[in-house]
């Protein structure tokens, strides 16, 4: 279907902009801690000869597309087998049709009829495009990727608004899959987070703070009233690994309240570090930033954050069981806030939250709460989809991929919180 060519590259044209997981500075840090990675300059067709049945096409029109790709890989089992993954890539081929056009075209208004003045392009109707993208770059990547690569995994950069939105498009794409058989499978474990919610930073301070729940609001003001003071660390800072080791502190101790897991110390500390010698010798990277709030000589809540041109990221977060009425949390999120703000990041994004918690009664309810109320747009990605290259090595990683995460999630996190 589509006619795509593949170019190995050394240079990018996007150092800080898009998402970071596809950033030089993201795929340089993550070499560093067992993944090795390519750049690539993509350019696809998509012929009218070869769009039969493709709800967007039009007869005459030739679509074409050129972008920037990164493909990290790793290995497994000392080397006899490894997995390509493409972080937040490809995009949908066909640009969808803006919301406000979609709102008027759907008026509720009886005495008022809406013509829309081009087709209606949202991401159901390119389904079938989609699917066979996904496989067609899978097949162009593949003579460039190491031969013991038994699949391709691709988190694309897709995403609705509700979470039956997008199981309807997943469940197209394993109808489209299965009917036209292709080799593409949905992961039942994701690796970047599916469900987050975006706060937007284009407005003003008082904008932003007025789309809070109004808790929250009073919460930051409660936080700054009790003494709490924040602290911001960047990777140029002379007590930066002892300020590392209080955050590393902070995260057993949140791991052991809520039954997660967490890096090793020197991956917080080489992701900090780097960004800061990386910027510090003019090389326009993310800027990677730790957060501690202080009480009264208590170190009692921390944050690590991203901040680049199009995006500010909440990485990671960890806080002490003491002194959390003084809502350390809140006024940690509101300073990173305001500080990627001034960056020039246009959304903050909260980077996972339950996809359900409304429902008092939903196991997930607090955390949903906790990032839900900054005002945010939630937002549902498809999560993780494997093209198999070597589909019999693959279902044996699959099947132990899922005990893993079955072990971890289900078993030894359920027994941490049933202990409470």
């Amino acid at each position: 279907m589509f006619n795509i060519t593949v170019k190995k590259i050394d240079e990018s044209q996007h150092q800080n902009d898009g998402t970071f997981l596809q950033t030089p500075f993201w795929c340089q840090f993550k070499a560093r801690h067992g993944w090795s990675y390519n750049r690539f300059l993509i350019h696809y067709e998509l012929p009218p000869e070869n769009s039969e049945g493709c709800e967007n096409s039009k007869k005459d029109e030739v679509l074409i597309k050129d972008f920037e790709l990164a493909v990290l890989n790793r290995s497994f089992a000392k080397g006899l087998f490894s997995i390509a993954y493409i972080p937040m890539a490809p995009d949908l081929p066909f640009e969808c049709t803006p919301d406000e056009l979609l709102n008027k075209a759907f008026d509720d208004d009886e005495n008022q009829v809406s013509i829309i003045p081009q087709d209606i392009v949202t991401p159901e109707t390119q389904t079938i495009e989609f699917a066979h993208l996904l496989c067609d770059l899978a097949k162009a990547l593949k003579p460039f990727l190491p031969s013991n690569t038994m699949a391709i995994r691709f988190d694309p950069n897709l995403g609705f608004s509700t979470p039956e939105d997008r199981d309807a498009f997943n469940f197209g794409l394993k109808t489209v899959a299965f009917a036209d058989g292709l080799k593409l499978k949905k992961n039942k474990v994701d690796i970047q987070p599916p469900d987050s919610t975006l706060v937007d930073l284009t407005g003003t301070e008082e904008e932003i703070l007025n789309r809070m729940h109004q808790k929250w609001r009073y919460n930051i003001r409660l936080s700054e009233r009790k003494g709490v003071v924040i602290h911001k660390y960047t990777g140029n800072d002379v007590n930066l690994s002892e300020k590392i080791d209080r955050f590393y502190e902070l995260t057993k101790e949140t791991n052991a309240r809520d039954g997660n897991s967490c890096h090793a110390k020197a991956y917080y500390l080489d992701l900090i570090k780097s960004s800061g010698e990386e910027n510090n010798n003019n090389q326009k990277v993310p800027e990677i930033s730790l957060y501690i709030a202080e009480h009264e000589g208590d170190e009692i809540a921390s944050i690590m954050t991203l901040f680049s041109c199009d995006e500010a990221i909440y990485l990671y977060g960890a806080s002490s069981n003491n002194k959390r009425n003084l809502m350390p949390n809140h006024l940690l999120q509101w300073t990173a806030m305001k500080d990627a703000k001034i960056y020039g990041s246009k959304v903050y994004d909260m980077y996972g939250m339950p996809p359900e918690g409304k429902d008092e009664n939903h196991p997930m309810h607090g955390l949903y709460m906790f990032k839900a109320n900054f005002g945010g747009k939630n937002i549902h990605r498809i999560g993780s989809w494997d093209y198999k290259l070597k589909p019999f090595i693959y279902c044996f990683y699959n099947c132990a991929e899922n005990l893993r995460a079955f072990w971890f999630k289900k078993v030894k996190k359920s027994k941490i919180l049933r202990s409470k």
